[in-house]
């Protein structure tokens, strides 16, 4: 029997001026700089701890394996929370203190090496470090979701892929600039990590924090007797479960367009897990020509270094696409612009094949950019209007599923594919990694994106 039946709700919530969006959905500028610090450096650092190439993505099976149990636990208990704080602030507050802890200590994981080896501390803390990304993350968006009317969850989302994209340059080009511009030493003793590396990172905790609290303090919550009265029309048959057994119902139940945007997310996150584990090692390699095990030299630093930029030139790519992105969609449609925007990031993986340049690099890098612009807003904007709103924090935990299941696949038959179909060649998994992301751009265009009702809005921009 299924345990809820739902009349949704004609009359949206007030719209929202630009400012209003902006400091709403400033805290993810500052998750993004930690977490583009974490997918551009962490096989760095592994390595630099004495992982091999071919073990790197078991060791970053620590990110996703934690994503899937806490998202949508966090998801469900943010959906029934409330107190001084607010419905979403307590947990991504709470998220934004362990995951700048998390950036402050995983470069420092050979100060612990009496204890246990520092690989074995370094992969604790990047376990760590998106455990608790995660539990920041998704409030944030529920909390787009909570305030903002369905016709702006385009405008809202679109917002926090743009403050993403700029938090993620940053995070990126860090390590970069203060090795060639301000003359912080990039190289380190074997074992150890290089200066540049561990003042970025804590410059990523620091602004993690700063701006999610900025966040706390600058938005307000609809209290949940004013909340109510935008879903008036919205009952709830409630069976008495735990939190456990309604998330396993609610994983069953789960709306029809859920499951398609799923096969879709499978295909584009195993593209995309490729790309941020193996993309150092792959330009070392394929570009720089030196060896996978020359983790210490001045010339593999220099290179981590360069995919930093790259890095940074792919978020700063979609930081711009997500202003057009409401613009594009209003004359196409979702799941069209989706596509194409998968379909140019696996045009872009497959491109590095065939360049030898490490400045050409930057071409595919605006390709991949498009992709990561479109995968951070089209699929939650399509899934808000999709999914009842008393359940939405927990839809957009299990929603996550979708995303840390694939790359719980790549990071277990990643590196032996890499090893032994590839003979340790990385190059080809981002190839592989193109070819996911057409699969994705595919599997887009049969997705059911349409809204149910006709909205009335009310309400003055305020």
């Amino acid at each position: 029997m299924n345990p809820t039946t739902t009349t949704r709700a004609i009359i949206q919530k007030p719209r929202m001026s630009f400012w209003q969006i902006f400091n709403m959905s400033f805290g993810f500028l500052g998750i993004q700089f930690g977490f583009a610090l974490q997918t551009g450096n962490a096989s760095r650092i592994l390595q630099t701890f004495g992982a091999d190439v071919e073990h790197l993505s078991w060791f970053w099976l620590a990110a996703p394996i934690s994503g899937m149990i806490i998202q949508p636990i966090i998801g469900h208990y943010s959906d029934r929370t409330w107190n001084r704080l607010g419905r979403r602030r307590p947990y991504f507050l709470t998220g934004a203190i362990l995951s700048g802890l998390a950036l402050f200590f995983m470069p420092n994981s050979s100060v612990l090496a009496f204890v246990l080896p520092p690989i074995i501390v370094g992969a604790g803390m990047l376990m760590i470090m998106d455990a608790s990304f995660n539990v920041a993350m998704e409030p944030f968006r529920a909390l787009v979701a909570d305030n903002l009317p369905d016709s702006q969850h385009n405008d809202g989302f679109s917002m926090q892929t743009c403050l993403i994209g700029v938090g993620a340059v940053i995070g990126s080009w860090l390590p970069y600039v203060f090795a060639n511009w301000i003359g912080i030493a990039q190289t380190a003793a074997p074992g150890h990590v290089p200066n540049n590396l561990l003042f970025s990172f804590y410059t990523g905790g620091l602004v993690l924090i700063a701006s999610i609290v900025w966040t706390v303090i600058r938005t307000k919550e609809y209290p949940p007797e004013v909340y109510a009265t935008f879903h008036a029309e919205e009952t709830e048959v409630k069976v008495k479960r735990n939190g456990l057994s309604e998330i396993f119902n609610d994983l069953v139940n789960m709306p029809k367009t859920m499951r398609q945007l799923g096969i879709v997310q499978f295909f584009s996150w195993f593209a995309l897990f490729s790309m941020w584990v193996f993309t150092t090692p792959a330009i070392a390699a394929h570009i720089y020509h030196l060896p996978a095990t020359d983790t210490s030299s001045l010339a593999y630093n220099k290179a981590g270094n360069w995919v930093g930029v790259l890095f940074g030139v792919y978020n700063a790519t979609s930081a711009i696409y997500a202003l057009l992105l409401p613009r594009i969609v209003r004359n196409t449609s979702r799941k069209k612009t989706h596509a194409f925007s998968l379909a140019m990031g696996g045009l872009g993986l497959i491109s590095i094949f065939f360049i030898q340049n490490d400045y050409l690099l930057i071409l595919p890098m605006i390709g991949i950019g498009l992709a990561w612009g479109s995968i951070l807003a089209m699929p939650y904007a399509i899934l808000s209007s999709s999914i009842p709103a008393k359940k939405i924090g927990v839809y957009m935990g299990i929603f996550n599923f979708f995303i840390t299941f694939p790359q719980i696949v790549n990071g277990i038959i990643g590196g032996p594919i890499v090893k032994y179909l590839y003979n340790g060649n990385a190059i080809y998994a981002l190839i592989m990694a193109g070819v996911f992301m057409f699969l994705a751009a595919i599997s887009a265009l049969f997705v059911q994106d349409g809204k149910d009702i006709q909205i009335i809005e009310v309400g003055l921009e305020s």
